[in-house]
């Protein structure tokens, strides 16, 4: 069976169906069993997986709607950010932003809560105005931002059916640059965090939780001209050198301290070459923005511990919204992002470590990425997931999207 894309899970479904098309998709659900969802394979749990058919959506063409007038595109569930990016940059449209990787697709990152950085950004989710997906009828159905069940199917988890087109947001295209800032101390960016995130359009800090500097702060600022003045300085810290940056200049990262178009600049690695570390392990946490001090504290005291299994962790901010099972529910946070070697049992433990320093601040995982809650430590931190579930109950009363994850966080009924 194939693996997720960083090869740290297998997929233990018995059968996988590749769809390209809303008729594939219903010729499958007419079909008796579980069934699944299956994307670019971002998820480091079994979240998608199942005892019965995953179905493949990343086939359907890369066929878009583009309304010039309601400001939106209608794109297929399957297809890579980057992909439809460019599309709608070579048309003078863009979205509001992107993740850090362009190589996700729009279905999975959608109905995981997945997010790029920004203080008044809020996670990708918030762009969708409508989806279509095909339920346990075996029938196409569609909800709109307005309707009463949207706010819980959006960041849905693939627990009520199968996802096959999404209309999202867009808004004109325009230009940006990034740059790298090192020598900020923690001193500093703890006693006016906001004055650090609030810098850029984007901002990111990559730390190895060491002292005194918090590492490097990546700013991405949008720009009105290309010759738009960027600061020099940031708090105690100062603009690097582009060799300086984290995640170093090869051929798979954006280009920085250039202007240039907002696709190859929001994400931090480019859509044609390999994304990220691979063989690697992801975890990351949600807190309130105002706990972000004592949160980011809890965990600098851990870093001796968790160093040793650690490639970076990345700080990213998102502004609130209001769909149910969001990380972000009703809270502009902070998010806590941890890329670990993949080193199962000792990142458990250190997982472990981490959620016991943030369970003081309700702290949400993300939903595709490792870590250790059930369903009374998600119930604590998520106000919505009771009603979210009665949605899905209503909708799949059979439990054919279901699966040992989402019952074992309560997020659908055990059967």
């Amino acid at each position: 069976m194939p693996r997720n894309w960083a090869g740290t899970y297998e997929y233990t479904a018995p059968r996988i169906v590749e769809a390209t098309s809303v008729d594939d998709v219903v010729r499958v659900l007419r079909e008796p069993g579980r069934m699944r969802a299956l994307g670019t394979r971002h998820s480091f749990t079994d979240l998608p997986d199942t005892t019965g058919t995953l179905v493949d959506v990343t086939g359907f063409a890369a066929e878009f709607e583009l309304d010039e007038a309601a400001q939106t595109v209608i794109v297929p569930a399957g297809i890579r950010y980057g992909v439809l990016a460019v599309w709608l940059d070579d048309r003078g449209w863009a979205l509001r932003n992107m993740g850090s990787l362009p190589h996700i697709n729009v279905g999975g990152a959608t109905a995981t809560g997945t997010h790029g950085s920004g203080d008044a950004n809020p996670v990708l989710s918030a762009s969708v105005r409508a989806l279509r997906y095909v339920g346990a009828d075996a029938e196409l159905h569609e909800v709109r931002r307005g309707d009463p069940d949207f706010d819980a199917l959006v960041v849905g988890l693939g627990a009520y059916g199968i996802v096959v087109s999404l209309t999202l947001d867009v808004v004109p295209a325009f230009r940006a640059r990034q740059d790298i800032y090192s020598g900020v101390s923690w001193e500093a960016a703890l006693a006016d965090w906001d004055a650090l995130t609030s810098v850029g359009y984007s901002v990111s800090v990559f730390s190895r939780w060491e002292e005194p500097s918090l590492g490097f702060v990546w700013v991405k600022s949008r720009l009105d001209a290309d010759d738009d003045a960027v600061p020099d300085t940031i708090l105690d810290g100062a603009r690097a050198q582009v060799e300086d940056s984290p995640l170093g200049v090869e051929d798979n990262v954006t280009e920085l301290a250039v202007p240039g178009p907002w696709m190859l600049r929001l994400p931090h690695f480019r859509l044609d070459a390999e994304p990220s570390f691979g063989d690697e392990i992801q975890s990351e946490y949600f807190v309130a923005r105002a706990d972000a001090p004592a949160a980011l504290n809890a965990v600098r005291a851990l870093g001796d511990s968790i160093r040793p299994h650690l490639i970076w962790t990345e700080l990213r901010t998102a502004a609130a919204d209001e769909l149910w099972l969001s990380p972000a529910y009703r809270r502009d946070v902070v998010i806590i992002h941890f890329t670990w070697h993949n080193h199962p049992d000792d990142v458990a433990a250190a997982v472990a470590r981490v959620e016991a320093a943030l369970e003081p601040f309700g702290a949400r995982p993300h939903w595709g990425k490792l870590h250790g809650f059930d369903r009374a430590g998600i119930e604590r931190v998520h106000p919505r997931l009771a009603d979210a579930r009665a949605v899905f109950e209503r909708l799949d009363p059979d439990g054919r999207f279901s699966n040992a994850h989402l019952e074992r966080l309560g997020v659908r009924e055990p059967r």
